[in-house]
């Protein structure tokens, strides 16, 4: 059964990559968590800036510029209506999550966090929701705690619960775990952050290419996403940040296009967002990224969720008979990441064995090492999956399970 309506041979034609072969197979391409695939409507969309549109924005008067200019601001209106925020100047374009988080720590953290106050982040964080704290808190002489978790990969609220206290001044979680896929409850989070008087960062890189985000229902004071996860290019990410917030925080760097006016005695800044987005910035991507958010939106989240969802419960169902093979993370509410870790064969052998079948898997510790500690591993093999993966092709990886497990059996 396939979720209704959803037609995934079609939309696979959107992705030229998936066309191609590799050692002489097709391609199966399971490492979306790490970097999505692109839609020919996201590769156009960059080719026609360059070779039509090409100009800086936000300071030219002449034609080119303009079209750029407006382009790349209507991706910050997509941007707004795909996170349902209230302004689109509440959207401030960044290289990625990575750069989102660290623009926070940078600016608000420095001016908010003093020595003794406490930040809180969760067990199950990739390390760009774990240095930026460590940094502050080392500078700040604030102290960083940790919501721990069970043996499926779900954080225990109780044991948060008993974390917070006046002294704490941030929660930052991830939506999605990008090592096991857990869909952290962040409605709940974010609801006992409030009530003990803390704010909110939400990491959304492994949720806003999954399902529908609404930071109003949220609530999140921050929410953050990389484009290149969403079917958009590299080197470009929204930061949601409440506006209130936003417009008390200082700027993040210095240069062109956050500023008012400069003299030698004093320089005033623009307004927000503006702020934050000193000189020139990566247009082309800034303009794949609305193209990006509008066929994501056209496909429909609420569909690519339920899609999904029928891939995670087909691939979990199916590798679950391969002998010797553990899930790493069986959380009751789960995106479409199937972390595993086979016995005797380390997960980077059986990753180059399976690219040998054109399968590519990510393997190591997805840059989440406190999770590997935490089940007292090295690395899992990890097949992450999107809406334009296959049943077919989940079938596929279980045949080259099987044969890795004869090459080292």
């Amino acid at each position: 059964m396939v979720a209704a309506g959803f037609d995934v041979e079609k939309i696979r034609e959107d992705f030229p990559v998936l066309k191609q072969t590799i050692h002489g197979k097709p391609l199966v391409y399971f490492d979306s968590a790490a970097t999505a695939q692109k839609p020919y409507a996201v590769i156009e969309a960059i080719r026609k800036f360059y070779e039509v549109d090409c100009a800086n924005i936000h300071r030219g008067v002449h034609e080119l510029s303009q079209r750029s200019t407006a382009a790349y601001e209507e991706t910050r209106v997509k941007a707004k209506r795909f996170l349902n925020a209230r302004s689109k100047n509440e959207i401030v374009f960044v290289r990625g999550a990575t750069e989102g988080i660290n623009l926070v720590t940078s600016t608000w953290g420095r001016q908010a966090v003093k020595e003794g106050d406490e930040i809180v982040i969760s067990a199950l964080e990739h390390h760009s929701n774990i240095v930026p704290w460590q940094m502050l808190c080392e500078e700040k002489s604030a102290k960083l705690r940790v919501i721990p978790m069970n043996d499926r990969g779900e954080l225990l609220l109780d044991e948060y619960e008993k974390l917070l206290s006046p002294r704490t001044r941030m929660v930052a979680v991830g939506h999605v775990s990008n090592a096991l896929g857990t869909i952290n409850p962040v409605h709940k989070i974010i609801e006992m952050a409030h009530e003990a008087g803390a704010l909110t960062l939400i990491d959304g890189a492994q949720a806003a290419p999954h399902m529908k985000v609404d930071v109003q229902e949220l609530d999140a004071d921050f929410y953050t996403f990389s484009g290149h996860k969403v079917f958009g290019p590299t080197g470009i990410g929204v930061l949601f940040g409440k506006l209130k917030l936003l417009n008390a925080m200082p700027p993040y760097q210095g240069g062109g296009d956050m500023i008012r006016t400069v003299t030698f005695e004093k320089t005033t800044y623009n307004e927000v967002p503006y702020k934050f987005e000193a000189g020139t910035p990566n247009i082309a991507s800034g303009i794949g990224l609305g193209a990006a958010l509008d066929y994501a939106t056209h496909i429909g989240l609420d569909k690519i969720a339920a899609y999904e969802h029928e891939l995670l419960v087909y691939g979990t169902k199916a590798l679950s008979k391969i002998p010797g093979l553990k899930m790493i993370g069986t959380a009751r509410e789960k995106a479409a990441v199937l972390s595993f870790v086979i016995e005797g064969i380390h997960p980077h052998d059986i990753g180059t064995v399976l690219d040998r079948m054109a399968i590519a898997v990510r393997t190591g510790h997805h840059c989440a090492q406190p999770v590997m500690d935490w089940f007292h591993i090295p690395a899992t093999t990890r097949a992450s999956l999107a809406f334009y993966n296959t049943k077919a092709e989940i079938d596929l990886l279980v045949e080259g399970l099987r044969k890795v497990k004869e090459v080292f059996d």
